[in-house]
């Protein structure tokens, strides 16, 4: 689910930090990252508020920028239980014109896995290029190169930092379906509440999103026309959706991201505290260790530190009893695929992905198709190179990356989709 291209630099990265004159300042984020108590009254997708966000593609802001203004926002949005909770993000205003025809198109966007920790939005990310908190707290901004070709491109652009990553205290929800597509969809429709931007209150809208922000985006689509009837949804890219987290461990065992268990674990426990106990007696005393440490970490340290241990490490059953009734239970409910999407999504996987199976973006396909939905499923065939790191899961959206672009723009452009429902 993490791009796992930062497991191939890691000794570039601790060579440039070991180099770096000193260490992100944090000092400068508190006061905008902690909400008010309590919040605002309003409703999903209000601003709280918002502030400049200095934009920088790496620590000295010197080589290369992005092609737009960065606004900073909290805003308003809905958690797994439907209470009101504080989310931040970005925003991209470009500098460019939109080419194409109609008023400029926004592009919600969801990252793929970058942490737990608060010190691992998004939202501050784009302001470092490249976090560096001492030791292995280390947070590379890998998804900065597809954001500003959008941006250079035309298209306006948010980026969510989704519930409870970047906000004070912060406690992410992370893979929770409900929590991530109310962000999604609740941060494109904070932008229609700022100033100065160059789009139209009514104007299209799209989500775009790889691993952990595929299956975001996944659950904003099929969120859309109860949760946000308001929106005017063209189209979604779901790269790599981790929409099934069942079939998701038993992947991770033994792989670049096995401490990745931690998160998912994590994120349950965050939105249903109810759960701890029970998870905390599946897990032996490294496991419950486990648990603590990566609820603050972002998912380079997170690499670092557990890369390629097995599961049965973490839990004091067996592995393949991860089925526990209990734990299937949990998981069930944040599987996405049970409602139909508003509008077309294209769905693109690898044939040989060692992290979100091929099997898993297929059902998804199959369970919206089978709904009406408009959906055409992409499988890139690139054989399996180096799968315990991840490989292929990092390459498909860098090979198919303009691919994925000119159909998000035939969305904003009204050409016919094609969709594939019986072919996959």
């Amino acid at each position: 689910m993490s791009r796992i291209s930062r497991v191939l630099s890691v000794a570039a990265l601790l060579l440039a930090f070991c180099a770096a004159p000193s260490h992100a300042d944090e000092s400068q984020y508190p006061e905008f990252y902690t909400p008010p108590n309590p919040l605002p009254a309003g409703a999903p997708g209000d601003l709280i508020r918002t502030e400049p966000s200095p934009l920088r593609l790496e620590p000295s802001g010197q080589l290369g920028h992005f092609v737009a203004t960065g606004t900073r926002i909290m805003y308003r949005s809905t958690d797994a239980h439907g209470n009101p909770i504080a989310v931040t993000g970005t925003y991209f205003e470009p500098d460019n014109p939109w080419p194409g025809p109609g008023p400029r198109p926004l592009i919600s966007y969801a990252v793929g896995t970058i942490g737990m920790g608060e010190q691992c939005a998004p939202s501050r990310l784009f302001n470092q290029g490249i976090h560096f908190g001492g030791g292995l707290d280390i947070a590379v901004n890998i998804e900065e190169g597809y954001i500003a070709t959008m941006v250079a491109r035309g298209f306006a652009i948010v980026v969510t930092d989704y519930a409870g990553l970047g906000t004070i205290p912060g406690a992410e929800t992370y893979m929770v379906r409900l929590a991530q597509g109310h962000a999604v969809i609740d941060a494109a429709r904070a932008v229609h509440h700022l100033q100065g931007r160059s789009l139209s209150s009514d104007g299209p809208v799209a989500f775009w999103g790889y691993s952990q922000g595929g299956a975001a985006v996944a659950s904003a689509a099929e969120l859309a026309a109860s949760y946000a009837p308001d929106l005017h949804v063209v189209g979604t890219y779901a790269g790599g959706p981790a929409a099934d987290l069942r079939a998701l461990l038993p992947n991770i065992d033994r792989s670049a991201i096995a401490g990745l268990v931690g998160y998912v674990l994590n994120g349950i426990i965050f939105a249903y505290p109810e759960t701890e106990p029970q998870i905390r007696g599946l897990l032996t005393d490294w496991g419950n260790d486990m648990l603590d440490k990566t609820r603050g970490e972002c998912a380079d340290q997170t690499v670092l530190e557990y890369a390629f241990h097995p599961l049965r490490e973490f839990f004091n059953i067996p592995v393949d009893q991860l089925a526990d009734p209990g734990l299937t239970a949990l998981l069930e409910r944040e599987r996405v695929g049970t409602m139909r999407p508003n509008a077309p999504v294209y769905l693109e996987i690898g044939r040989n992905d060692p992290l979100v199976s091929w099997d898993v973006a297929a059902q998804l396909g199959r369970d919206w198709c089978a709904q009406g939905a408009d959906v055409q499923l992409w499988t890139n065939e690139a054989p399996p190179f180096m799968n315990k790191l991840g490989v292929d899961h990092v390459l498909v959206p860098l090979v198919d990356g303009e691919r994925s672009m000119a159909w998000i723009t035939d969305r904003f452009n009204g050409v016919p989709t094609t969709p594939t429902c019986g072919g996959f």
